[in-house]
């Protein structure tokens, strides 16, 4: 099979405001937060007290079903607050920071000398295991299995999204060591994506199935990426992870340290100096947004890109999984009649009365006016358009959307996750919550069929 992957379905949603390749260390967070919605189907065990002391990498909370895998904080410091919700439910967890970061020490190994369980146990211990998300599901991965392959999706076609090429620059010793440890957990391959005219450490890896991905958006999605490469069957399982991860994973062997170090991509169209800051997991959003200067008040913030992020205010915090922050105006003002006249300001895939088609490497400012309401599902084969897996995507959404578990399996649902249907949801004239739908469904599934 070729290792050249070329995607044509898809769309490419250009926005003003990409981050400048300039890299500035945040203002030091007040607080950082881990919060254990970030990693579905989690049910945490809290092992942190309110003005409990604990250093980098010591454990927060643990997996109710399998104590061995450890969620740890990001920094040194105090437990300041457990934020809890409905039935005692614990929504996050506040770590307000030393001045000076103090790392709990793992100890440094050689993964070229060790056995797999060892390599397991070590990174469960240090709390680098939630990193390992599984399919099908979109979870975190079970330590109790051995997936068929790993794939990292070094390729961001998100909009806004951080450039990977040049955040993994001057990483490769990290990555090299991360890819020899995972590599032991699979009997199969460990496959990375990448842009096809990338200069990325990657290139120069050993212990890897290298691919070049071109094409629209969602061609930097991993699941895009599986479809083309090696696609899941029933009772089967893969593992991905990010390459930021990898690079914690690859400095805990290295050094013996969980250093959560991570850099984003802050950028937006009201944004004065969109760029990148070095940061840690769970910091506050504040900590960018203002020192990159937002030019309005009137602003949504946002965790991750715009397609599959969630909304934030100033005091909220980086989400476990996220690369970027960006800020869009807000969409609360209408268009009198905007239903019924040219349109030269927005993306759309279709040409009745819009055309921007005619000019595809143009950049938009767009907000977050849905431009319309919720109603029924209308058939307008505009999905299929922007969706390149071989999947009827209207069709296993009223799937979820009745609870038809064996129409799911046989529409394709294990090899779906939610952020696949972040295009068609953006497209949706129906304006239905799409991913949401498919999260739905994967839950449920998930429950009966495990």
């Amino acid at each position: 099979m070729s290792k050249d992957i070329r995607i044509r379905k898809g769309l490419d949603i250009r926005l003003l405001g990409e981050a400048e390749k300039k890299t500035s260390n945040a203002i030091k967070s007040k607080s950082y937060s881990i919060k254990p919605g970030d990693f579905q189907g989690v049910t945490p065990k809290i092992l942190a007290k309110e003005g409990m002391r604990v250093q980098a990498g010591e454990a927060l909370f643990f997996e109710k079903t399998n104590e061995a895998i450890m969620f740890p904080s990001p920094v040194s410091g105090e437990v300041t607050e457990i934020k809890r919700g409905e039935r005692r439910k614990i929504v996050e967890i506040k770590v307000t920071a030393d001045e000076q970061i103090s790392y709990k020490d793992f100890g440094i190994i050689n993964p070229d000398s060790m056995k797999p369980e060892d390599i397991k146990a070590h990174l469960l211990a240090a709390g680098c295991w939630p990193f390992m998300r599984q399919r099908p599901y979109d979870v975190m991965a079970s330590p109790e299995v051995s997936p068929k392959a790993i794939f990292v999706s070094a390729y961001a076609s998100a909009p806004l999204a951080a450039d990977y090429d040049y955040v993994l620059e001057g990483k490769g010793e990290e990555l090299q060591a991360a890819i020899t440890a995972i590599g032991k957990l699979t009997e199969g391959l460990v496959h990375v994506s990448v842009g096809k005219n990338s200069n990325t450490p990657f290139n120069s890896l050993s212990g890897i199935t290298l691919h070049k991905v071109s094409g629209p958006h969602p061609s930097g999605n991993v699941s895009t990426q599986i479809a083309k490469i090696d696609p899941i069957n029933k009772g089967e399982i893969v593992w991905t992870i990010s390459p930021q991860d990898l690079v914690i994973i690859g400095e805990l062997i290295l050094t013996g340290k969980f250093n959560a170090e991570r850099i984003i991509a802050c950028g937006g169209s009201v944004v004065k100096k969109p760029k990148y800051y070095k940061t840690r997991l769970g910091s506050e959003v504040a900590t960018m947004v203002y020192d990159a200067e937002v030019t309005s008040e009137n602003i949504r913030i946002i965790s991750g890109d715009v397609l599959t992020g969630t909304q934030q205010t100033p005091e909220g915090h980086l989400g476990y999984f996220h690369n970027a922050i960006t800020v869009i105006p807000e969409g609360n003002d209408y268009e009198f009649f905007g239903w019924n006249k040219p349109v030269f300001n927005k993306i759309s895939p279709s040409r009745a009365l819009t055309f921007s088609w005619m000019f595809p490497k143009r950049k938009y400012d767009l907000n977050t006016n849905t431009n319309g309401e919720h109603r029924a599902f209308v058939v307008t084969g505009s999905y299929e358009e922007v969706f390149p897996l071989d999947i009827y995507p209207m069709q296993l959404m009223k799937a979820c959307m009745v609870n038809d578990l064996d129409a799911m399996e046989q529409l394709g649902m294990y090899e779906v996750a939610p952020e696949d249907f972040a295009l068609t949801e953006f497209i949706c004239v129906s304006k239905q919550p799409h991913q949401q739908i498919i999260r739905d469904g994967l839950d449920l599934m998930l429950k009966e069929i495990g």
